[in-house]
């Protein structure tokens, strides 16, 4: 089993499995929260140890860190709520986390002999009484350990009506403690086993793998090899609007740089004209050497379909050959590329050029999730953005979520600041999440499957059923049909839509190796891709043979990456071709509508 799956995950808990930016699990209190404390100590840091000290810090050095106050509002702040009738509250923390919770006994918790475990771990039981009223938790410690402890509350008094309120962090999801059942959003396949009978049906309260990486200072500390500074760099084109009159141009300086402009012409042209950029502010806490930057957004609006633009990033004054872009023309002529995981991996920048000088017609690039192998570690986006520097300060890059981009439940506040794409996406998910986009005469819906199956699936059939364009792609990271884990929601909630409005190809990641199904309809082979639908997967970084099991609807598989897919589009014609890093093709067909 991966830790992948969200099919359980409803409308309702979304905010909890997204309520990951690490800002926002400490607000709303009167003391001092978890994160200011934390923000402060960190910045202290900064200016008395140099990065040695910070990555050899040891777990004594930590705690001496803080005040009386400080450890107050860590032992405390962290996980809140309100009981109306005394009870017992259980921790169940994992038995492999090293260092455990330093309030955890001194707040007169006591550890019993009661455990359960799931397919990962098994977790010891910690158990204390608490009166009517307010029960407060600390945090998971402060390391780095990824399977956070949950909490179940059962009544002193069994003749009780317990009710629970107030919520710290909002949006809490309270379960019943029983075998089966799931106690991370993030992953919730991941389900309880052997639970204790004397604790089976108590309230439970159910959290996020990754939410212990509000405190991690422990290892914590990193570095970028491309910080930033005065001068703007990762140039960066997407589309936010229409293909053929607008584009998104994107930079990055250091927090000096308070302003930002584009100056931009027809290529060649002398008439110039400029556009003010909007700047935010991204902070990655623990990046030692660039802790906070500024990025720059601009979308140009009501340019010339089918024309090349140069463009220059003030205060840049030549014009050059990395620095243009070409909207779409009228005609029904292109061809993309698109990837499957390229985790943080140089191999990856390699692969993107090598496609680039193999297809420079290619109008845009995609990846389908997983572009970096932590989305919350900014240094990996940097690294990412070096590696494909050339190609993306001249083609659009548009991109998909997969599990490591939005990671361990913590939510991908990081991509949704470093990306400019349409805000069109289902209600109740993150915007720029999910999208689509419309290029000549090819609809692409670009679907973000860490957030919710269900609350997508009506957004969905609603673009597919109201776009004229001949041609359909479905592109998400987790893919429906393969040999190891196949998503058996996935295929039941959206098969039947792409079967009725003939989606053509559905490109997808995650399992790193290659397979093109047969066309497939209502689950079964079919005898034409007029018929059916194409499952694709493909990895965009080095892997090694390994032994799969059959799969009787693959047309094709291969476990060698790393890979990429080009695709030309000639009215309705397609032709696809399958090739790895040394340009040697892996595979190839064609459809005629």
């Amino acid at each position: 089993m991966k830790d992948s799956k969200f099919s359980k995950l409803s409308a309702y808990l979304i905010m909890f499995l997204i309520f990951g930016t690490l800002d926002s699990c400490q607000q709303k209190t009167e003391e001092e929260s978890v994160k200011s404390v934390m923000d402060k100590t960190i910045s202290r840091l900064y200016q008395t140890m140099d990065a040695k000290q910070l990555s050899d810090l040891k777990y004594d050095q930590v705690m001496a860190l803080f005040s009386k106050e400080d450890l107050h509002a860590l032992a405390t702040r962290h996980w809140m709520f309100t009981v109306n009738v005394p009870v017992v509250v259980s921790i169940m923390r994992s038995i492999e986390q090293k260092d455990i919770p330093f309030w955890l006994s001194e707040s007169g918790f006591k550890k019993t002999d009661l455990k359960m475990n799931n397919e990962q771990v098994t977790y010891e039981v910690w158990q204390k009484p608490f009166d009517a009223g307010k029960v407060e938790l600390g945090i998971n410690g402060f390391e780095n350990y990824m399977l956070h402890y949950f909490v179940s509350v059962a009544p002193q008094n069994k003749n009780d009506k317990l009710e629970l309120s107030n919520f710290f962090p909002e949006n809490q999801f309270v379960g019943v403690l029983e075998d089966s059942a799931f106690v991370y959003h993030d992953w919730d396949e991941l389900v309880l086993r052997h639970v204790p009978e004397a604790m089976k049906g108590q309230k439970l309260l159910t959290t996020i793998r990754g939410r212990g990486t509000e405190t991690h200072i422990i290892g914590a500390f990193r570095t970028t090899d491309y910080p930033s500074s005065k001068t703007p760099d990762q140039l960066m084109l997407t589309w936010s609007s229409d293909a053929s009159t607008g584009m998104d141009i994107q930079w990055r300086t250091d927090t000096t740089v308070s302003s930002g402009e584009v100056k931009y012409r027809e290529k060649g042209g002398t008439q110039e004209l400029a556009a003010k950029a909007e700047r935010y502010r991204l902070e990655d806490r623990v990046l030692m050497n660039d802790r906070y930057i500024n990025r720059f957004t601009v979308q140009l609006r009501n340019l010339k379909p089918g024309t090349t633009y140069e463009y220059q990033i003030v205060p840049q004054t030549d014009w050059t050959e990395n620095h243009t872009f070409a909207t779409a023309a009228a005609d029904n002529k292109f061809s993309f590329i698109w990837f499957g995981d390229t985790h943080h991996d140089p191999k990856f920048g390699e692969l993107h050029n090598i496609a680039e000088k193999a297809h420079p017609d290619a109008a845009f690039y995609s990846i389908a999730g997983d572009m970096v192998s932590d989305g919350l570690f900014r240094n990996q986006w940097d690294d990412l953005f070096q590696f494909s520097k050339d190609v993306i300060s001249r083609k659009p890059f548009m991109n998909v979520l997969g599990n490591h981009d939005n990671r361990s439940g913590l939510g991908a506040l990081m991509y949704r600041e470093l990306f400019s794409y349409p805000k069109i996406g289902p209600v109740g998910v993150p915007p720029e999440h999910s999208y689509s986009f419309r290029y000549k005469n090819a609809l692409f819906l670009m679907v973000d499957v860490t957030s919710p199956i269900d609350i997508q699936t009506s957004w969905i059939e609603d673009q597919l059923a109201h776009t004229e364009a001949t041609w359909k792609f479905v592109m998400f990271h987790f893919p429906p049909y393969n040999w190891e884990e196949p998503y058996f929601n996935i295929q039941k909630a959206w098969g039947p839509i792409f079967d009725k409005y003939h989606v053509d190809m559905v490109m997808s990641g995650h399992i790193h190796y290659y397979m093109r199904s047969n066309p497939m309809k209502a689950g079964k082979v079919v005898k034409s891709y007029n018929d059916g639908t194409a499952y694709v997967i493909s990895v965009g970084i080095p892997t090694g043979p390994r032994a799969i099991t059959d799969e009787p609807y693959a047309a094709v598989r291969n476990t060698d990456g790393d890979l990429y897919q080009y695709m030309k589009i000639d009215g309705n014609q397609m032709t696809y071709t399958a090739l790895n890093s040394a340009n040697k093709l892996i595979d190839s067909f064609s459809i005629k509508k």
